[in-house]
This record gives C-alpha cells, sequence and structure tokens, in this order.
C-alpha cells in the first residue's frame, strides 16, 4: 500500500483523506518503509535543496490572546520577555548575521493578535532597509491582517507572509477562544490577494489527534500554502499545556512523513521544538520529507548550535 501510494503521488495525484488515515494506521514496523517513500516524493519534487531560514522576535510579550501554548500571552506568568518593535538599525545587524550564517529567508516576528499602525510603520521601515542592504527574501509574522495592510508589506519587500492555522479546525476552540480559526483563513487569504507567498502551518502535540494532523494538512492543501512550516510542542511552564506528555520522537517522524505525502510540492519546514522533540532522531526528519529549517533562535526558546546543524545538512547531502 505505502509504495502504491508513492508512486501515485509522483505521478501528480493527490493523497486521499481516506489513504492519509489508513498511512496513520501503520505499525511502527512499517514506519522505516514509508520515510523511504515519503523522502523519495520529497527528492522527486523538492531535489535536495534544503531551505535555510531565521526569525527574529521583533517585538515580544503582552500579547492579549489565550492561545494555551504560548509563552508571550499576557494573560500566563511565564517569565517571558516584554519590550516594543525593535528599531530598524537593530533587526539589520540581526539580519546580516544570519544571512552570513547561510540563512535565506528572514522573517520579524510580533506579538499580538495584530499590529497597530505606529508598529506597522516601523515594520515597514525596517522592511524596506533590509531590501536595500540584504539580498534576503522578506517574510513577517504580524498577527491578524486585512487586505490593506498585507499590500503595504507587499510594496515594503515582503515575499511571504507566515500566519500558522495551529491544528485543525475542529481542535482549535480547545488551543484558542479569543480569535477563531476562521480569523485565519482570512488573514491567509488576505495575504494571498496580495500576491504573497504564505507560510502556514501548526504545532505537533497540543493534544490532538492523528486524525486532526490529517486534516490541518488537508487544510493547508486546499488553501494553497507554499512553505509549511512543522513545530513541536516544547511546553513553557506557565502555560495550560504546559504538563502536557508529549508524543514519541517516531510519532513525530510518522506524522512529518504523512504530511508530505500529503503536500509534496510545498516547503515542509522544520521548526520549533526539534532538538526537544526529535531528540536524537531528527537526521531522519529530514528523510521523512522535511526539506526546509529554520536556523538560529526561536521566539522565546534557544536554537540548534548552527555550525553543528549545517555540519548536519552537510553530511545528509544537502545543498543551501
Amino acid at each position: 500500500m505505502i509504495r502504491h501510494i508513492g508512486q501515485k503521488i509522483m505521478n501528480g495525484e493527490n493523497l486521499s483523506r481516506d489513504e492519509a488515515m489508513g498511512l496513520t494506521e501503520i505499525d511502527s514496523g512499517s514506519i522505516p518503509e514509508l520515510l523511504s517513500v515519503s523522502n523519495k516524493v520529497a527528492r522527486h519534487y523538492r531535489g535536495f535543496r534544503l531551505e535555510l531560514c531565521s526569525i527574529m522576535n521583533a517585538r515580544s510579550g503582552k500579547c492579549s490572546e489565550d492561545c494555551k501554548f504560548c509563552a508571550q500571552s499576557g494573560r500566563y506568568h511565564t517569565g517571558a520577555k516584554i519590550y516594543p518593535v525593535a528599531a530598524k538599525e537593530e533587526v539589520l545587524k540581526q539580519a546580516v548575521s544570519m544571512e552570513r550564517a547561510g540563512a535565506k529567508r528572514f522573517s520579524l516576528v510580533t506579538s499580538g493578535r495584530g499590529i497597530s499602525e505606529r508598529d506597522l510603520d516601523a515594520v515597514l521601515n525596517a522592511l524596506e532597509l533590509l531590501k536595500r542592504e540584504t539580498g534576503l527574501e522578506l517574510c513577517a509574522s504580524l498577527g491578524l491582517i486585512d487586505g490593506n495592510k498585507a499590500r503595504m508589506l507587499k510594496d515594503a519587500g515582503l515575499s511571504m507572509y507566515h500566519h500558522n492555522l495551529e491544528t485543525s479546525p475542529d481542535f482549535y476552540s480547545r488551543i484558542c477562544t479569543t480569535h477563531t480559526y476562521q480569523d485565519r483563513v482570512d488573514t491567509i487569504n488576505a495575504a494571498r490577494k496580495a500576491d504573497l507567498r504564505v507560510c502556514a502551518g501548526g504545532i505537533i502535540g497540543l493534544g490532538e489527534t492523528f486524525a486532526q494532523r490529517v486534516d490541518m494538512a488537508l487544510e493547508i492543501r486546499r488553501l494553497g500554502v507554499d512553505s509549511v512550516p512543522v513545530n513541536f510542542l516544547n511546553p513553557i511552564p506557565g502555560t495550560p499545556l504546559q504538563d502536557i506528555p508529549a508524543p514519541a520522537p517516531l510519532t513525530l517522524l510518522h506524522t512529518l512523513a504523512v504530511f508530505r505525502l500529503i503536500l509534496p510540492e510545498a516547503v515542509i519546514r522544520l521548526c520549533g521544538g526539534r532538538k526537544t522533540g526529535l531528540r536524537r532522531l531528527q537526521p531522519l526528519a529530514f528523510w521523512a520529507g522535511a526539506d526546509g529549517v529554520m536556523i538560529g533562535d526561536y521566539l522565546t526558546t534557544g536554537g540548534e548550535d548552527l555550525e553543528q546543524d549545517l555540519q548536519l545538512f552537510r553530511d545528509m547531502g544537502f545543498i543551501f
């Protein structure tokens, strides 16, 4: 069954929900075969190029929303740093540093439900500076936006807007109640209408079922998303999910492989929690189908050692 599905996908056909659900039910002894097939699909559609990106937490803390996984929600006591939008000179310094390290994309991330006009002006000025002074592809994650803000970002040099779905439609209200799943979909559609590429994925390990992970991936496919960041929950003390049990590393690899087969042409990007979630199995994530990775630090947690990351990518034969 697994090899038949792989060939079907390489022939240009979509994986159905029933087929995806069948893949979720395989036993652990069949996972190596699944990884082999998902790797072939990834190489068929994506080659051996690994896309490196980096983010900057350009405004931190005091978010009004109640996302149960997030260290930056003002509703929880997590010890997360609180500061306003970074000066454009500080943004440029970090962007140049990450470009020298090998990043091709750089994203400005701000906490909050959305972004105020004043903070948006600061971000636009920073984007224009980065466009002049670096060769980076520019991304941003500024919360909920409308079409007007999306067009302003596009005009300032933005190429991709990031806004995660986080989880499946039917699980979302268990994770956040201060805005809706449809609000997130509307933001993705606004970005696409402004001719921005879209980066939208989610978090694995929020308490969702494997079927709900499949539904999230199918929704991502339906929305025509270009880049899919896959995060593995790193529970933050002080948040409602601080004590949630983590999925086993093999389960995370299983999930990545199914995502690749549902989304054969998208960038599948390893992001937050890859070290703590995958542990020593992290290299296998690239055989499961990942072809993008975030380097450097995350929003409120540290990232991998950069030189060790780059050596791993070279050892696995990737071009970046």
